[in-house]
């Protein structure tokens, strides 16, 4: 469903919640096959005779008692005349979570920082099902007399300003970015803190990219 925000439709309603997901995973498929089983109007028994399972295990299946074999499955899918992977649909993953308590971000060394340069990472999520890789730094600038080269990495990168003033390169162009200022940019071309206009300089960087690289 898209949602209109300032007069523009955006694709993904920030508010919408998916249906609940069944966290067991044997609860998950077995809600599925009796979900789908009741939609074609088959009986326990219908369904047991053309798998080859005895009604009372296709009962514990159902009922998310036992953890069926991948052969299992596979025929119930066949059987039910779906694919395989749809038994596995109402399966909620484990999602990451992870609170950093102000101050206590990591303190990163990033290659091209300097004194006066602090970069503080605020999170980490590993391996996950989005596919995409999130870094949230915290980045403090203090020392007007360090020059900061450029930096170029793949993903895209958002940067919020929450305190000073400062010039910031992308590529051929310097974005003057005060307090609440914004930038969004495609990370692939080169950019950094260029002009350093007011200290101490604070802001958010969060750089997102693929997962697989």
């Amino acid at each position: 469903m898209s949602v209109k925000r300032n007069g523009k439709v955006l694709q993904q309603d920030p508010h919408a919640l998916r249906e609940i997901r069944e966290k067991n995973l044997e609860v998950a498929i077995g809600r599925q096959v009796r979900d789908l089983r009741k939609r074609q109007r088959m009986t326990g028994a219908d369904l047991a005779a053309q798998t080859g399972l005895s009604v009372g295990m296709l009962s514990k299946i159902e009922n998310g008692l036992i953890s069926p074999s991948l052969g299992t499955i596979s025929s119930l899918a066949h059987a039910l005349r779906v694919p395989l992977v749809q038994l596995f649909s109402g399966y909620e993953e484990e999602r990451g979570c992870m609170l950093v308590k102000a101050g206590e971000g990591v303190e990163i060394d990033r290659a091209g920082t300097r004194a006066g340069h602090q970069y503080h990472l605020l999170g980490h999520i590993g391996s996950n099902a989005s596919g995409v890789v999130v870094e949230p730094y915290m980045i403090t600038l203090e020392n007007e007399t360090d020059q900061f080269p450029t930096f170029q990495h793949e993903g895209i990168e958002m940067l919020y300003m929450l305190e000073g003033e400062m010039g910031y390169r992308h590529g051929d162009q310097l974005y003057r970015m005060e307090v609440g200022d914004t930038l969004l940019f495609d990370s692939d071309a080169p950019h950094g803190p260029e002009e350093l206009a007011s200290l101490p300089i604070r802001y958010l960087s969060i750089i997102t990219y693929p997962q697989s690289r």
